[in-house]
């Protein structure tokens, strides 16, 4: 029985640790494009055939015109309507990480550390629990 309840332990924490590190590179990437980022206005088309998201159609500052599925869902306000435009920010570096100005992930990203760092204790309470129980 006492095994069960380490490995039931482990699990948790891998899963929590997993959550935490989710979050907290979702939390970086977000203030790493919005600090360094290029702001560019971007066309909103309509989702491709089969996608749930609209397109994103954009200059970068060197001139290249890029298209890619916006980073957000399309129920996110009114934003992303087709024939509308949104403003943006996207990493210089790779043109392809891009920042829908005023709906960023922040809330979700620090749901997923939140979350993870509970799952952690959790399941530090349960392998000290396990293994006191186990002496």
């Amino acid at each position: 029985m006492d095994s069960v309840r380490i490995v039931f332990a482990g699990f948790t924490l891998l899963g929590g640790f997993v959550a935490l590190l989710a979050g907290a590179y979702g939390l970086d990437r977000t203030r790493r494009i919005a600090a360094t980022g290029r702001v560019a206005v971007a066309f909103v088309k309509p989702a491709a055939p089969g996608a749930d998201r609209p397109l994103l159609q954009y200059e970068t500052e060197d001139g290249r015109v890029m298209e890619l599925p916006a980073p957000v869902p399309p129920g996110r306000g009114r934003a992303l309507t087709p024939g509308s435009t949104v403003r943006i920010s996207y990493n210089p570096e790779d043109p392809r990480e891009v920042l829908l100005l005023g709906h960023e992930r922040r809330r979700v990203d620090r749901g997923f550390v939140v979350a993870g760092a509970l799952m952690v204790l959790i399941g530090l309470t349960l392998a000290v629990t396990a293994l006191r129980q186990s002496e």
